[in-house]
């Protein structure tokens, strides 16, 4: 499909809709007014949906009313807490709260596609995922739990990003983004006089020894072919300059791309806390929380997404994946139980500097909207044929 072969009409709705998202980013489960803008331009298109209310998702379904497989295609709704810097026009309106990571662009993306697709049916179903809380909760998982996907054949997604250009795409099977896990340790010791140091056992000693210790997880016990993370993200320790400390807690994440890594990273924390805790006769008590699994594209799906993505940026625009990203992202969960494909869009243009996500700078060229809308409508009609009518 050319780019070309998007109407003016359709990418100035998709512009219009990815400001009017941006200038009223909501939280995590709190996307309500972000759900309701959509169901109404779903409603436009001529497109029913379902919505169980605030902090649930909006889905759409375009079906042919046949025996056909289903394609979906998910967007993701929720914002970020921070105060944007971005100087914009359209710039948040909600202090504290902003489209930091390019969400507001994914729901423009997969709407326009639904006015691509809708224009001209496809023999097959399709679905438009808008879900709720990506950055934190997993809400792929309440998307999963209501049972809106359990028909589904193939689930497709993506990110818009400044790695690349407007204009090329990243397509690549397996692993794209690690495991995220996240950690706590509280460190209890004995508190005391900062002249009387004998007298106590110091928490904050034994967290800073902790803190260099862990870093040696990744770079002494890891292969270092297999990428991996440990960072110690938040300590918080003491009352006063002349107290030795009694308590200390540190928090922290962990990346990984592989189980065995993963695992013994985990036992690792544990026995550095034990080991330091008898050396330094102080308690340490390890928590450690399960986060987002890796994002695992299927070859059948990466495929398919390749073909559709060169279909639309052509060759040139095609970049290779050197390695997993060590973000992470709860499109995971889709995979896990539906084969699929994540892909990332290129959304820097040639005199945008380098931004990362998350920051309160970050911001789009808008044509990437294009790119993303023509790629959603190609995968969909092109999954007609790779997903043939069940008994032909």
């Amino acid at each position: 499909m050319d780019l070309q072969a998007v109407p003016e009409p359709v990418f100035d709705r998709m512009v219009e809709l990815r400001r009017s998202f941006h200038r009223h980013p909501e939280l995590a489960f709190e996307e309500e007014h972000t759900a309701e803008l959509i169901i109404r331009e779903l409603g436009t298109i001529g497109i029913p949906c379902e919505y169980g209310g605030k902090g649930t998702g909006v889905i759409g379904k375009l079906y042919t009313g046949n025996d056909r497989p289903t394609i979906a295609l998910r967007a993701d709704m929720d914002a970020l807490p921070g105060a944007e810097n971005t100087d914009l026009p359209f710039a948040s309106t909600i202090d504290g709260k902003m489209h930091a990571c390019g969400h507001d662009a994914h729901m423009s993306m997969v709407l326009g596609a639904a006015y691509l697709l809708s224009e001209s049916p496809p023999d097959i179903n399709i679905c438009f995922v808008f879900q709720p809380a990506e950055e934190r909760g997993g809400g792929a998982r309440t998307v999963l739990a209501s049972g809106a996907l359990d028909d589904i054949t193939a689930i497709f997604g993506g990110h818009v990003t400044h790695h690349y250009r407007v204009g090329e795409m990243m397509v690549a099977d397996g692993v794209i983004t690690a495991q995220s896990d996240r950690f706590s340790i509280h460190v209890r010791g004995k508190g005391g006089h900062g002249a009387r140091p004998h007298e106590a056992a110091d928490a904050v000693v034994t967290t800073g020894l902790l803190i260099t210790a862990l870093q040696t997880l990744v770079s002494r016990e890891v292969d270092p072919v297999h990428p991996s993370v440990v960072t110690i993200g938040r300590v918080e320790a003491g009352t006063a300059p002349n107290v030795i400390a009694e308590t200390a807690t540190l928090e922290g994440s962990i990346r990984t791309t592989l189980p065995d890594v993963r695992d013994h990273i985990h036992e690792g924390i544990r026995r550095m806390a034990r080991g330091l805790g008898e050396l330094h006769n102080v308690s340490l008590d390890v928590q450690i929380d399960e986060g987002y699994p890796p994002v695992v594209n299927t070859s059948r799906e990466a495929q398919l997404a390749y073909r559709a993505a060169r279909s639309v940026v052509g060759e040139k625009g095609l970049m290779q994946l050197d390695h997993p990203s060590m973000g992470a992202e709860d499109f995971s969960y889709y995979l896990e139980r539906i084969p699929g494909c994540y892909v990332r869009f290129g959304a820097r243009s040639d005199n945008m500097k380098y931004i990362p996500l998350h920051s309160p700078s970050f911001d789009i060229d808008e044509g990437v909207l294009r790119v993303g809308a023509a790629f959603f409508d190609q995968v969909v009609r092109d999954a007609v044929f790779e997903y043939p009518e069940p008994g032909k």
